[in-house]
Formats: C-alpha cells, structure tokens, sequence
C-alpha cells in the first residue's frame, strides 16, 4: 500500500524535478490539446492494448498537443505508474497524472513520480477532503486539475483555490456524454483560471464549438488512444485559436 511507503515517496519527491508546468502549458494563443495515454476505458472497453505510452506521448507532442494525460489507473484503464515513468523520461512534455486521488498520500507519490500535475475529481472527494488535498498538492509544489460537473462543484473548487478546472461532459455513474454541461459551465469559470473541456471531443469542429464558449483548453482521449495515425490526428485539433471567456 502506498501509505506504508510514505517515507520513500517523500524523499523521492523532494529529489525528483517537477515535470514542465501544465498550467504555463495551457495558456497559449490556440486552445491546447491534452491528449490522453489510454488502453481502454469502463464505456468503451479496449480501445489500444498493445499502446506504448512513451510513444504514444511523443506522437502527440509531434502532432502539437501542449501537455499529455496518463491513467495511470491499472483496473479501469488499463494504466500504471510505470507509464508516467516512462513518458517522462522520454518525452519534454507536461504530464497529467490522471487518476482516482482519493488521499494526499497518492498526490505525494504523483510528485515523486516528477508528474506536472494530477487529477482531483470534486464528485469523488468530501468538501473537507478536497481541501486537504488542494492543499496537500500546493505544499508538495505539484500543480492540480479540479474536474467538475455542477455549479456547486464549481463552488467548492473555487473556494479551495484551483487554478485550473475541468469541465467532465460524462456523467461518471451513468457514463453517458451530455455536451450541454460545458456549455453551461465554461462561461462560469472566472476569466483568470484555465477551463479545460473534457469527455466527447472527437473533431476539431468540436475544439471549435468549445472554444466560442471560452474553453483554454480540451482533454481527449479515445479517438487519439485509438488512431492509426495519432500525430496526424492530433495535428487535426490543434491551432483553434482561443477567445475570452465571460
């Protein structure tokens, strides 16, 4: 259990460099492009086995994303620790740790693993807990993506703090995709903090829609994970250009 290697993941953490900054990353001209390292998923199911997440990473840097997200949940998505290892020793690019952080300890391990930044998902955490963890994260240096899906969400994320909030179109019990949710939260999010829009975004016209609604950014994954060409195919999402927010 990680809580029973605290004190080696403290030391590597004080001795591991941080990754380059995500939030420095995503505040471009054109809307960035997260674009995910991932083997399946619980709605899709396999969607790229055999994927070499440090290859998959240098593919989308070639094909323009600004930053990279790593499941490096082994159930669900088919992840590990070993995966964000590997894209940061390989690739000059900021990585998202993305997974169910549910304890500071887990934050203390994305640091040590040189992440630039890890996933809190508000619906998953107490109010008090989402605090800790905020906390927990700035304390360790490590930059932190507060993913939400209502109004009160939004509330409790801004009240910690956050610097950088994802909108998740996918409703996470049902996994069913509801574009409008975006649509109603993005131009909510006060203009100095980065909005990322995520879940159902396949085509540039939808990095398009997103960014009419002020989005600085968008997080895909399947149709990249999932491409035959995956440098071509982030290339085709890239250089929307963004436009303020509010």
């Amino acid at each position: 259990m990680l809580a029973d290697r605290l004190d080696e993941l403290e030391a590597d953490a004080e001795e591991v460099l941080p990754g380059p900054s995500l939030e420095r990353a995503l505040r471009g001209a054109s809307v960035a492009v997260i674009a995910e390292v991932k083997r399946r998923s619980p709605s899709k199911g396999a969607i790229a086995a055999g994927l070499d997440a440090a290859q998959q990473a240098q593919a989308y840097k070639d094909g323009g994303a600004a930053a990279v997200s790593v499941l490096t949940e082994p159930a669900h998505f088919g992840g590990s620790a070993e995966d964000l290892l590997r894209v940061r020793a390989g690739v000059a690019i900021a990585a998202l740790k993305k997974d169910f952080h549910v304890a500071p300890v887990q934050l203390v391990e994305a640091r040590a693993l040189g992440a630039s930044a890890a996933l809190l998902i508000a619906r998953a955490l107490s109010p008090e807990r989402l605090l800790e963890m905020l906390a927990t994260g700035r304390s360790l240096g490590l930059e932190l993506l507060v993913e939400i899906r209502d109004e009160a969400e939004l509330a409790r994320a801004l009240e910690g703090g956050a610097t950088m909030i994802g909108i998740n179109n996918r409703d996470l019990e049902s996994l069913v995709i509801d574009p409008s949710t975006c649509d109603r939260l993005l131009p909510l999010v006060p203009a100095g903090l980065l909005a990322i829009a995520e879940s159902g975004i396949a085509a540039r016209a939808d990095v398009e829609r997103y960014a009419q609604l002020g989005a600085d950014a968008v997080l895909v994954g399947s149709v990249l994970a999932a491409s035959s060409d995956p440098v071509a195919a982030t290339r085709a999402l890239t250089a929307v250009a963004r436009r303020p927010r509010g």
